[in-house]
């Protein structure tokens, strides 16, 4: 009897062990890769959008879309128009950037657009706690 409740803590520790590593993982190199599918709730115009955010040395190398139901021709503008603003920035900066709610770059996509910067917020939040 015992054994099996161990068994059960064990699990359920594990368990949690491995979901945070869903959401964050530091890639040979150096680099960590937060990945907020998970992580942030935030729904665009008609689903989530998730992101990965890559960070090394404290910038941010790239911002990845993951796959969403938005409309492709939209999202397009926040791949192509947003998402390149945040690379190379520090994380601090690209921080003060997801706050801001500009969505000049996403004509057409605002609610998309405002729910990717939640994204990166979060991404780059869960980055400095955890990293």
């Amino acid at each position: 009897m015992r054994k099996s409740i161990l068994s059960v803590v064990m699990f359920c520790a594990f368990a949690a062990f491995a979901s945070a590593d869903e959401v964050i993982t530091k890639q040979p190199d150096g680099t960590y890769v937060v990945n907020t599918t998970t992580l942030c709730d935030v729904k665009g115009y008609k689903s989530p959008t998730p992101v990965e955010v890559y960070i090394k040395g404290g910038k941010v190398l790239k911002v990845e879309a993951l796959p969403n139901k938005e409309t492709k021709s939209y999202f397009a503008k926040i791949v192509n128009g947003l998402l390149p603003k945040y690379v190379s920035l520090k994380v601090s900066k690209a921080k003060r950037q997801a706050k801001v709610q500009t969505v000049d770059v996403c004509t057409g996509a605002t609610f998309s657009c405002k729910a990717v910067q939640q994204n990166i917020m979060a991404a780059l939040d869960y980055y400095e706690k955890n990293k």
